[in-house]
């Protein structure tokens, strides 16, 4: 394994224009070197679980957020109008997807949804630019478990008038969250499930 200033960002000064495939490939090892843990741990969900993935540990590093926020841009729908997601998880990720649409030409504005209404001031949920009524947010996650910590930012930005159709997160553990939103009629998609994590995390380690 390496550290923040390991193989991943030595071999990689010019990321923000290696191909995508390549960067998907080495945005896998930095989770697997740096965010993804073996042990007993017990989920935000409650769950009891015997890995754990740090998502921070990778959207929160230089590299890693470049990565991310090339590969999301890429993936996002052709008519999304802005990105959003729950705090604290989604802050960086968010902020990355935007900051990179800007030099694509692209720009996109993000969306930070607070847990708790703000305690002052305009007393808000969202953060982030005023959008027209019916603009088409995507939501971004790091990890998704059961579904539910994104669906509060999804209900949130409806309840905004917002249009919210697609969840897109980083791994997505296997664990009935895609399910959850099919069942609601949300199109979802990630990066990386957990068995490509615990695969490329073996072979590392061997």
């Amino acid at each position: 394994m390496t550290d923040t200033t390991g193989t991943f960002t030595q071999s990689n000064i010019c990321a923000a224009t290696t191909d995508l495939i390549t960067l998907h490939h080495q945005l896998l090892d930095l989770f697997c070197q740096l965010a993804y843990q073996e042990g007993d741990f017990i989920l935000s969900s409650g769950q009891s679980s015997s890995y754990y993935i740090n998502g921070k540990q990778v959207t929160l590093h230089p590299q890693g957020a470049l990565a991310i926020g090339r590969i999301l841009l890429s993936v996002l729908p052709t008519d999304t109008q802005a990105v959003a997601g729950l705090t604290l998880g989604a802050d960086p990720i968010v902020s990355a997807v935007s900051v990179v649409s800007a030099y694509e030409n692209r720009p996109i504005p993000a969306l930070i949804i607070r847990k708790e209404a703000k305690g002052h001031g305009t007393m808000a949920y969202i953060e982030g630019p005023n959008l027209p009524p019916g603009a088409k947010v995507v939501v971004l996650e790091d990890v998704v478990t059961t579904g539910k910590s994104a669906m509060k930012a999804v209900e949130r930005l409806r309840d905004a008038g917002y249009i919210v159709d697609t969840v897109i997160s980083l791994v997505d553990r296997l664990q009935g969250g895609a399910e959850f939103y099919q069942s609601l009629g949300l199109n979802f998609q990630a990066v990386f499930t957990i068995t490509d994590l615990q695969e490329r995390y073996q072979a590392l380690a061997n």
